[in-house]
């Protein structure tokens, strides 16, 4: 069952790149929008839930923040998605695991392995063959640009990770870390305005429509179930059914904006998946057989549970 639950999540987060398309609004009104309209639902569930919200007030700040980043994600993965359709820009955010690995080398001092070395190689060579290497036949308004702020959004979304999963450790309603966040994706969203020339708070139709679709879809539904699956699910599996995502994006590009990739850029988007998957494969392996070493070795004296 859990199983299914994170499916429907990985599903509901995939319809983002298509709703954002359809609105055909800037990249930063679309990101103050999808949090706007996605803050109500989540306070709703937050106010309704049973569980005490006992978390630390620094566990509170840690997931704002975090939420400023994941404004930083989102407008410059918005600009990806105009720039280079929604399957490939969705594709291209996902070398987030490249700078995880990088940020883990330099924070934790988890030093990558050779064969890691490798495989961020060809993930690497991936992107660089996404951009269509400025041949005729490149699909995309600008894949070059659009590669570039689909990198940059891969960046700024490694480090909201880190920081979102830190902010998850403590006890609490599940809606609580993601509305603290979403405020704070709100406020980034305001911060930035000034790069966004197109910005408006003037609604739109047929264009919010699309937004409140993307909140309630993606930034509620979508993750909450996530969230969920996370707590339950091995690394592992987690790291697989993500990777579907992309996946999930590249056939709604093709299907409803008959997106057609060049040779190269097909090869590229290949060399990305495999690559991603692989890793995140590896990293959930690791992990897994840590957390088997630790039962069979428990600290000792046990820490009190209650």
């Amino acid at each position: 069952m859990i199983h299914l639950v994170a499916l429907l999540g990985v599903l509901s987060i995939s319809f983002s790149a298509v709703f954002i398309r359809l609105a055909n609004v800037s990249p930063v009104t679309a990101v103050f929008y999808r949090a706007v309209y996605a803050v109500p639902a989540l306070t709703t569930l937050w106010l309704a839930s049973r569980t005490r919200d006992d978390r630390p007030s620094r566990a509170r700040v840690l997931a704002f923040v975090s939420g400023l980043l994941l404004a930083a994600d989102l407008a410059a993965w918005h600009e990806s998605i105009a720039l280079v359709g929604a399957g490939l820009g969705t594709v291209i955010a996902n070398v987030q695991v490249v700078f995880v690995a990088a940020l883990a080398w330099g924070l934790y001092g988890e030093r990558p392995t050779t064969r890691t070395w490798l495989l961020l190689t060809g993930v690497l060579a991936g992107i660089a063959l996404t951009s269509g290497l400025a041949r005729h036949d490149a699909y995309g308004e600008a894949p070059v640009a659009g590669v570039f702020f689909g990198v940059f959004a891969g960046a700024c979304y490694a480090v909201f990770l880190l920081m979102f999963r830190r902010a998850n450790q403590e006890q609490g309603p599940r809606s609580g870390p993601l509305l603290d966040s979403t405020v704070g994706m709100a406020i980034g969203a305001l911060l930035t305005t000034p790069l966004d020339p197109r910005f408006s708070f003037v609604p739109t139709w047929p264009g919010h429509m699309w937004l409140m679709l993307l909140a309630i879809v993606a930034q509620v539904v979508g993750w909450l179930l996530i969230g969920a699956a996370l707590a339950e699910l091995p690394s592992l599996e987690t790291s697989i059914l993500l990777l579907v995502q992309p996946v999930f994006a590249l056939i709604w590009g093709r299907l409803i904006f008959d997106e057609r990739l060049s040779a190269l850029q097909w090869l590229g988007t290949a060399l990305v998946l495999v690559g991603v998957a692989t890793i995140s494969m590896s990293g959930g392996k690791r992990q897994q057989a840590d957390e088997k070493r630790s039962l069979r070795c428990p600290p000792y004296p046990l820490p009190d549970k209650r």
